[in-house]
């Protein structure tokens, strides 16, 4: 259910006029919501069973019209409702329904004509109140500056997706979570944990680009700890213990400014590919070392690891057979979530011994003197917007 709440001190409300006004509607889908629907904000002036502006009804407090749409429940499938929105009058068709949670003193109110879904919570505000709501539901349906009707348009996603991400299984940007520490009650605080993370792996030579930072709800529990997208109302249910709503921080970034696709084939006799990795502090993987005349070095990899040094950039790697090697998250005490070492060196290993071929994506860092076009086989290379690091600075 979609509420908007409006606070406002009891004094105003005793002495300031009222009128009928729409406090909310029960449809959760905003997206469609439009014009023709009863929104959050508007002020029912009246209403009537025909079109006539002679037949209309003054709606004057939310009980009084409340029994007159009982009276004409059963008699009318839908009647016109004069609405004020901002400096606009306007008439709605609508339909009569009884509120379900008051089955014994039976109330009434409104709901779209054009969906069953959209229903109308009726109250009795003050015009400040109205015209706050009102603000809400505009930047929802943004009715005042509609433009053009929509039309759907054909997007051929299988060809896009084929051509422009280096790897058809990856959605290239990447995320991670900051949970709270039990000693931050602020969000600053979190914050300030977050971007010393991102500031210390550009400066261990992590290219990272950074994309954008957002606050996310964390539903917080002894039991369980689930963000606000992954809770369902069953977990709720059975998980009787205190529920506790707390402020997260996601950091997103793009691996590098391009993804590079290598792929490292053995050849017979070969025990390595020739390359050894470690994890930074802030927990990525990268290559720092590659031996001469192996998989690895005819890969490319020994040229870019050469030049990551005379560049000062880590040679980073962001996939291994399409899999993330990023950081995801960060918990309550401060550990950082990253891809587990050991697995990723049984992977290497199980596949040397399969003589299989193994491919990597690399980090690439700005101003990149090595051609990489010939390396991403048609995908776009991941740049943030012109200026954006000039001279290749973070």
């Amino acid at each position: 259910m979609v509420k908007y709440c409006c606070f406002f001190n009891k004094e105003m409300g005793r002495s300031g006029t009222t009128l009928v006004c729409v406090k909310h509607v029960k449809q959760e889908i905003e997206d469609e919501w439009d014009e023709s629907m009863p929104l959050p904000g508007d002020i029912i002036e009246g209403f009537a069973e025909e079109d006539a502006d002679d037949l209309f009804v003054p709606a004057k407090a939310k009980s009084e019209l409340s029994s007159q749409l009982g009276k004409i429940n059963q008699q009318e499938e839908t009647i016109w409702v004069k609405v004020r929105r901002g400096d606009s009058k306007l008439k709605l068709r609508a339909r009569v329904v009884q509120e379900k949670r008051s089955m014994l003193n039976r109330k009434y109110t409104i709901q779209a004509a054009t969906d069953d879904r959209h229903v109308a919570v009726l109250g009795d505000l003050t015009l400040e109140q109205c015209t706050e709501l009102q603000e809400m539901s505009k930047r929802v349906v943004n009715v005042q500056y509609s433009g053009f009707n929509k039309k759907g348009m054909k997007y051929d996603w299988k060809m896009k997706v084929a051509t422009y991400l280096p790897d058809q299984c990856s959605t290239v940007i990447s995320s991670i979570l900051f949970m709270p520490l039990t000693s931050e009650h602020n969000i600053e605080a979190t914050t300030t944990r977050c971007m010393a993370w991102f500031t210390a792996a550009l400066s261990s030579g992590a290219p990272l680009v950074f994309v954008n930072i957002q606050t996310e709800q964390i539903i917080s529990s002894e039991k369980a700890n689930f963000t606000r997208r992954e809770i369902s109302w069953a977990q709720l249910q059975n998980n009787p213990t205190t529920i506790q709503i707390v402020q997260g921080i996601r950091l997103w970034f793009l691996p590098g400014l391009e993804e590079v696709s290598l792929e490292l084939i053995p050849r017979p006799r070969e025990v390595r590919f020739g390359m050894d990795i470690k994890r930074t502090e802030e927990g990525f993987i990268c290559i720092y070392s590659v031996t001469t005349s192996s998989a690895a070095d005819r890969s490319g990899l020994l040229e870019l690891y050469e030049e990551s040094i005379e560049s000062g950039f880590l040679l980073v790697i962001s996939r291994i057979e399409g899999k993330s090697l990023m950081p995801s998250s960060v918990s309550y005490d401060g550990l950082i979530n990253c891809s587990d070492y050991n697995e990723i060196k049984d992977t290497l290993t199980s596949a040397i011994e399969q003589r299989e071929t193994i491919q990597l994506h690399i980090m690439a860092w700005p101003n990149q003197t090595r051609s990489l076009s010939s390396q991403i086989f048609g995908s776009a290379a991941l740049r943030p917007p012109t200026g954006l690091y000039p001279n290749g600075s973070f």
